[in-house]
């Protein structure tokens, strides 16, 4: 979980401290950013318009970021809960050429969810998202969200069908890994990279993706509940 607070402070004892790979940071290949793309029917314009008003549940409201004021409440239907935020880039989980502790000075090599072989989560793979931890703010558990939850991540004109893989800070939110970003067309890059604004989170109820690290069931699964939660008052 990004703490954006502390990145500079952490950054500079990075420089301090080895490196946690064999490889230094500056022989890290340039990322390549494919062109962003809905992955299924259901459009960013219908999932905006369709959370546009907001019914509260949590009691109280999060900050995007340590230093900024707390103005985002998540949101709820029968079918899914939702909010809106930044998206701050998660790289934790497994370390890979791009998501290490020499290409984020806060990583982490475990995520709050695992793989059905019991490996932590892939963030620079697999598309998950980061709900806070349960507070009395809220609580995700009580609303039909675990970790495997199917969530559709939109910004722009972009969905992005993902999981819930992570979970954060009780007092934060806006968060997705690297592999989400990348798939919206948003700089993943862990340090400098992420969306200061504007990405709607929906997470349906009651729904598991097994094993989590299934994404084309997550996109199924998620394609299918989107349009449910259209239609549905």
């Amino acid at each position: 979980m990004r703490v954006p607070s502390l990145i500079l402070a952490a950054a500079g004892a990075a420089l301090i401290a080895p490196a946690a790979l064999p490889a230094p940071a500056t022989a890290v290949p340039p990322r390549e950013r494919p062109a962003a793309r809905d992955e299924g029917g259901v459009t960013a314009a219908d999932l905006l318009a369709r959370t546009d008003t907001c019914t509260e549940l949590s009691r109280g409201r999060y900050r995007t970021d340590a230093d900024s004021p707390a103005t985002v409440p998540v949101c709820g239907t029968d079918d899914a809960v939702f909010w809106k935020a930044d998206l701050d880039v998660d790289c934790d989980g497994r370390p890979t050429i791009h998501c290490n502790s020499s290409t984020d000075p806060v990583f982490a090599p475990t995520t709050a969810f695992q793989q059905s072989d019991g490996l932590h989560l892939n963030a620079e793979k697999l598309p998950y998202v980061v709900v806070p931890a349960p507070s009395a703010r809220w609580d995700y558990r009580a609303h039909g969200i675990r970790g495997g939850s199917v969530a559709a991540v939109v910004h722009g004109d972009r969905v992005q069908y993902a999981v819930v893989g992570d979970t954060g800070p009780s007092d934060l939110i806006g968060e997705a890994s690297y592999a989400t970003a990348q798939g919206l067309g948003i700089d993943p890059d862990p340090l400098t990279g992420g969306a200061p604004s504007d990405v709607t989170y929906i997470l349906f109820r009651n729904s598991l993706i097994t094993p989590i690290e299934d994404h084309e069931e997550a996109v199924t699964t998620g394609e299918r509940l989107a349009r449910q939660f259209l239609t549905t008052d």
